[in-house]
Order: structure tokens, then sequence, then C-alpha cells
């Protein structure tokens, strides 16, 4: 039987980053990866048409460029082949009679456009953007440490020395804020409070949900100054160049390896079992980059597990699906709004406030959204080497929509599941892109439809199609992630821990919850856990 220091399931990012930060620290560890690819949900392939490179789920890798694991290991990635493709044109929303608002690399052009929209709403941006100066620090500050810890401790007590009582309660306020509040309270016009709220719907936000202003803030400003960053060549090469570095490094990467069961020994983790037999020893810890249901439910005996436990691992809560729909296009994407949004990373198309509530609402209900956001994202336009000169590829995040449908609530698509659904929803999707678009259906060459079903079947994290990988709304989120009384990545069982989008800090590709963990683990086992382990360095 083999045996490792460690063995980590899964090979999403965070489960990759672990293994790296625990190869540093001189342990030996083994990566085993159901896919037959590593990498999760993020990947990227030629599923239109040849050529034409998608990527298939995330795309914007801002969060990675700015990871605290791209400092630690960023020039052994940059060895094996990976390269950023940054745009200095982040984002924009899209508005009916050829209207748009638009956010540059570059606060002074950015807030120009807004001034040109209404005085307004440059007012209220220049006061949030104040705010974000003021605060990110300690935000990006608290994102980076475990909950509870010692180092969220100090973090805490610098935001109360800089910002007095005060300002920490102003902080606590905003956050606490729903998209629509935060909207309200800096813009003048329905298009700025769009701009806002679009974000929030990136996870499950809705824009009534309380704590959606914080996903937002950060990710206007953050792109506002640094652009938005695609892999070059395809989203695939990140995890291709993380799984390169960990075999550099003497680590085992293997794909086609599906575990369904956690052994252990006396009450603690001992190594894993795959689905063809095979046993892989664990002398000291497994990492699990699963959801908290499969971990409690599928990997582990149920008499190892508290009923406390299972209950709460059984009421983690998934928010809407997804749908995407990758689109191989003859040429740009002609916007009413003009030929410069074709030079976007991102266009949200909403258009108002009111539509994202309105869809968030029918997609819980389990239905059909006769209006849905369009992330649209222009990722040739970011790294021409995706698609054949002249030729584009498009990224179109649908959101929200049913996991389950019960019905549409246009009244227009019939049948409830998604095999026989997913040909009208693009539909209804290529021809809402056509109204702020005129012409681009007739640019579209191919195209391919991932339905919520087909996310979860590609990636079992991502249940029901929820992107996120489980909702992010207050009562599970910060302490309570994935769940109340589950904290710090340790687990109902000695020497296995959980990573990945359902622990602190969730979803996004900031590679925070891999870091996270794997500094537990050596937390853990330098404080002589189990004995006979060797005392690595912290991270």
């Amino acid at each position: 039987m083999e045996e490792y220091d460690a063995v980590v399931i899964g090979g999403g990012h965070n489960g990759l980053v672990a293994a790296l930060y625990l190869l540093r620290a001189g342990w030996s560890v083994a990566v085993l990866e159901r896919a037959g690819t590593v990498g999760g949900a993020v990947a990227s392939g030629e599923v239109t048409l040849p050529g034409f490179v998608h990527d298939l789920y995330a795309t914007n890798q801002n969060l990675f460029v700015a990871s605290r694991a791209y400092a630690d290991f960023g020039a052994d990635l940059t060895r094996h082949g990976l390269r950023f493709r940054v745009c200095d044109r982040p984002f924009a929303n899209a508005f009916p009679g050829g209207r748009s608002l638009r956010v540059y690399r570059g606060y002074e052009r950015t807030l120009d456009g807004l001034a040109a929209h209404d005085a307004g709403d440059a007012e209220g941006f220049a006061d949030l953007y104040r705010f974000y100066q003021r605060f990110a620090a300690h935000l990006f500050g608290f994102y980076g440490c475990g909950l509870p810890s010692a180092a969220a401790a100090r973090e805490a007590a610098r935001l109360l020395a800089r910002q007095g009582v005060r300002g920490t309660g102003e902080l606590v306020r905003t956050l606490l804020m729903s998209t629509r509040e935060l909207g309200e309270s800096r813009f003048a016009t329905p298009e700025a409070r769009a701009m806002a709220a679009c974000w929030g719907m990136h996870l499950d936000f809705a824009p009534d949900i309380a704590g959606g202003a914080v996903f937002p803030i950060l990710e206007m400003f953050s792109d506002m100054q640094t652009g938005m960053a695609v892999v070059e060549g395809g989203a695939q090469r990140l995890p291709e160049a993380l799984a390169a570095a960990i075999a550099e490094r003497g680590g085992t990467v293997r794909t086609g390896a599906e575990v369904d069961r956690v052994l252990c020994r006396n009450g603690r983790a001992a190594g894993v079992r795959t689905t063809d037999g095979t046993r892989v020893a664990a002398r000291r810890a497994v990492i699990a980059n699963v959801g908290p249901r499969a971990l409690y439910e599928r990997l582990l005996a149920p008499d190892l597990v508290p009923a406390s436990v299972r209950r709460g691992a059984g009421g983690y809560r998934y928010g809407p699906g997804t749908l995407m729909l990758h689109l191989a296009l003859d040429g740009p994407v002609p916007w009413a709004a003009g030929e410069e949004l074709a030079r976007f990373g991102y266009v949200h198309v909403a258009p108002y406030v009111d539509d994202l509530a309105r869809t968030y609402t029918e997609a819980k209900a389990g239905l059909l959204p006769a209006e849905p956001l369009l992330v649209v994202g222009q990722t040739s336009a970011v790294d021409p080497g995706r698609a054949p000169a002249s030729r584009h590829t498009l990224w179109v995040q649908v959101r929200a929509v049913p996991a389950e449908i019960r019905g549409d609530a246009a009244g227009v698509i019939r049948g409830t599941g998604w095999p026989e659904v997913a040909a009208p929803m693009a539909e209804r999707v290529i021809a809402k892109l056509e109204r702020y678009a005129p012409g681009v259906t007739g640019l579209v060459a191919a195209h391919a439809v991932h339905t919520p079903r087909d996310l979860e079947d590609a990636n079992p994290n991502l249940v029901g199609g929820d992107n996120g990988a489980g909702s992010h709304h207050l009562t599970q989120n910060f302490l309570s992630r994935p769940f109340a009384g589950h904290r710090r990545h340790r687990t109902a069982v000695r020497g296995l821990y959980l990573t990945g989008a359902a622990t602190w800090p969730g979803a996004g590709m900031n590679a925070a919850s891999g870091r996270l963990a794997a500094r537990q683990v050596l937390w853990d086992a330098r404080r002589g856990v189990p004995r006979r382990a060797r005392n690595p360095r912290r991270p």
C-alpha cells in the first residue's frame, strides 16, 4: 500500500495549493482527482469549434493573481507555462437604448464617464472609492486569516486602532447592507445602482439579501485598479501549472482516481480508498477538497460522525443554479452602445436592480427566469489567441436559474428536465443578447450549453449548478462557514481537514482556503498530533 504524509482528495485549485504548501514544508503528498484532468471549476476546452478555446467555468483570475499563493509560488508556475493576459477595460453594464456604464483600469477615466452620465453617480462612486481605500487592507486581511484565529484578532485590533469605534461601525453597517441598499446609499441613477448589484449575483446575493454589499465593493474597485486577468491560452493551464509544480517538488498527482471512503484508525484519519479498491495511507493528514455533505454523508462511515455534525452537514445550503453558454463568433459583439464595448472583459446585461430581484425570486421558485442576468465574458478580447484571427469566443454566465425546473416564468418553454430545456433556454439568452447587440445572432458560428446538471456532473462540488459551491448568506458565512461549530478547516475526525469553496473565505479563485487548510495542518502537526510526525515549519 502506498503511503504519504498527507493525501489530498480533489484536484481543484485549493487542493493543489494545499499540497504545494505541505510539500514546501517537507511533507510527502499525493493528490487524488476523480476526473481525467485537474482543476475542478477551472477548466477550458474547444467545446464549440476547433481553434476556439473556451473557459468552461471560472474565467476572471484577478483574485488568484493577487493571492498569497501566487506570491509564494508564482515563479514556479511561470516556469511551468502559466501566463496571464490583463485587460484595461475590466467591466461594463449595457442598458436599453444603446446606453452603458464603463469601468476602466484607472480612476479618473472611470469617474469622467460616470460624470458624463450623471454628476450624482460620479460623486457617489468617488465616495465609495474613498471608503474602499480606507478599509480594503483590513478586508483583504480578514480574507487571508483563519476564522477564528489570533491573526484575525490582530487584524480586528488594527482596524479599531486605525479607524476607531466609529469607523469600524461604519464598515460593519456597510458590509451588512444588501446590494440594493448599497446602490441607493451612493448612486443617483438606476444604471449605477445596477452596476453594483450585478456583482452580488455572481454569488447568490440578490438585491435584497443582507450582507451582499462586500463583494461588489471589493470587485468593482480592485478591477478598476488592476484590470481583469485571464489565463493566456485557457484557464486549464492554471491547474496544470500547479500540478507540474507539485510534481517538481516530488509530489504525486493522480487523475481518474475517485475516493469513495476516508479510512480511519482509532478515531483518526489514516488514509483513503478509491473506487477501484486501491488504498493509500496518510501518516499525518487527509485534506478533502469536497463539500460538507459529500464528506460526512459519503466519504465517512456514519458511526464516526456525531449526530450534531451530520445535521449540520445535511443542512448545508446551496444557492440557485447557473447555466453556461459558450459561443464561437465570426466577429466581435456588435454592441448597440458602441464598438468599444466589445473590448471589455465583462459586460453585465441585467438591465436593472428590479430585474435582478425578479430573476432570483423566479429561479429560487423553480422557474426559468424570463430575463436572467447575462454576464458576458469577452475572453478573446483579452486573450486574442483563444480564437482564429478576426473571430471570437464568448463566455456567457446566466444567473440565476433553477436546479430543478417547475415551470417557465415567461410561460413559453415547456418541459421540466434540463436536457429538453437547454436548447430553448439558450435561444432565450441569445435573443436577449441580440436586443443589446443587434446582429450578434448572425455571427454565431456554433454554441455549447452547460446546464446546472452538466456543471454538477463535471464537478460534484457544484451541487445543483451552484457556481459558488454553497450559499454565502450571513448564516453560512464567516464563522459559520460551512456551518456553525465547524471552523478552521478541522472536521469531526482527527487528522481530517476540509478545504475548498465550502470553507472560509468561500468561492472565488483566491486560493486562500487551500493555503489556510495547509497552515492548519502544519500547525496541528507542530503541536504534536501525531507525536511521530516531524516538526514542519509553519508556512
